[in-house]
């Protein structure tokens, strides 16, 4: 897999260091941040199939935390971020996307729980937090305070078709419908159980304080043995987003890729009257953009990998790949690449592996049927 942007100081680490260590975790730099890539005795594919199959638990506490607060709170996030909070109600979730308001390029995609008109609980990518909150803190009214606390909060999904079942011994909510949290406790601890998730899978986000965590995961573990539940690391998690064709920031989305590039509109509130980026990606959408994220299947062997070359005919080059892998699922290369719009959508390209030309049809992700809105 590939990793986010790396940093130069001391890597961060989550409240269940201890708990990876003592599984044999195979530990990788992860957005500035040391986190499982994979546990000893299982391994990505296992681990993958057992999230298609039965249930997994990851710790993404990697995962950025940061809380807007204040009269006008939702109304001030609502004009910021691409999506329109006007179509959901408190209690729900969104996908939403932070872009610049010059070039429209994606400064980051996030989660946003709306918790009350006055309180917002934004969740960006790892690397990603401080840019978010150092624009949202700018831009602010007096009166709305934007916090960072990334530090503070253990985020943990379980994802599969046993997730109710864990969640359900441990007496947290599974009765909401997706995109849609509630609170539970556990061990004193208020939990945020949110059903969404990053796998395509039926699953879970499970947001508590720090000191809930060894205890949680603990917990998640225990109820989940029965029911063939693994520990998961983030090489799972990326070949489970790539299967479903879910972006990565820095590879398919980034401030060199915008949301119209990367057919994200159905995240973009077109009809609100101000969120950053509006007017030039409003222009972008009517234009019609000069190349596009497509989804990219192997006819043969190979496997795709980020940059590689992207190729109409033999010597004419109409892209690269940003994301690709081996998928557990089809036993076949799957991944996005960034074509030239002119490229028919169902065209046959193929792709420079390693110097070979290997054969891929272009499609339209998931790649594996979905089950993530089953109720």
């Amino acid at each position: 897999m590939t990793l986010e942007d790396q940093t130069d100081g001391p890597l961060l680490t989550s409240a269940l260091h201890a708990r990876h260590e003592a599984l044999g975790a195979k530990l990788a730099e992860f957005g500035g941040w040391s986190m499982p890539l994979e546990y000893a005795g299982a391994g990505v594919v296992k681990e993958h199939t057992a999230v298609r199959e039965a249930v997994g638990v990851f710790d993404v506490s990697h995962l950025g935390k940061a809380t807007v607060t204040g009269p006008g709170a939702a109304d001030f996030v609502n004009s910021c971020l691409t999506n329109d909070l006007g179509r959901i109600g408190v209690g729900q979730a969104q996908y939403t996307l932070c872009c610049d308001d010059e070039t429209g390029g994606v400064v980051d995609d996030l989660i946003v729980y709306l918790r009350a008109d006055d309180d917002v609980l934004l969740v960006p990518n790892a690397a990603n937090t401080a840019e978010v909150v150092r624009r949202l803190a700018a831009a602010a009214p007096e009166g709305v305070e934007v916090t960072d606390r990334h530090r503070d909060l253990v985020v943990l999904a379980v994802q599969g078709p046993r997730s109710d079942e864990v969640l359900t011994a441990l007496g947290l909510p599974v009765d909401h419908d997706y995109m849609a949290f509630s609170t539970g406790t556990h061990d004193g601890h208020e939990v945020t159980v949110c059903r969404t998730g990053y796998t395509g899978e039926r699953g879970y986000e499970l947001v508590a304080p720090n000191a809930a965590a060894e205890s949680l995961w603990d917990a998640l573990l225990a109820a989940g043995e029965e029911h063939g539940m693994l520990a998961c690391g983030l090489g799972a998690r990326d070949t489970l987003r790539t299967e479903m064709g879910y972006p990565l920031h820095g590879q398919d989305i980034s401030m060199d890729i915008t949301p119209v590039e990367a057919r994200l509109g159905w995240a973009v509130g077109w009809s609100k009257p101000a969120f950053w980026g509006r007017e030039v990606l409003t222009r972008q959408r009517e234009e019609g953009p000069q190349r596009v994220l497509r989804g990219i299947v192997a006819t043969g062997r190979g496997i795709p990998r980020p940059h590689m070359r992207v190729m109409l005919t033999a010597d004419v080059p109409v892209g690269e790949v940003t994301s690709g892998t081996f998928s557990p699922t089809l036993r076949k290369g799957v991944g996005l690449a960034l074509v030239a719009a002119t490229v028919a959508a169902d065209a046959e390209v193929s792709v420079d592996v390693r110097g070979r030309r290997e054969v891929f049809a272009l499609t339209k992700p998931p790649f594996v049927d979905p089950s993530v809105r089953e109720s």
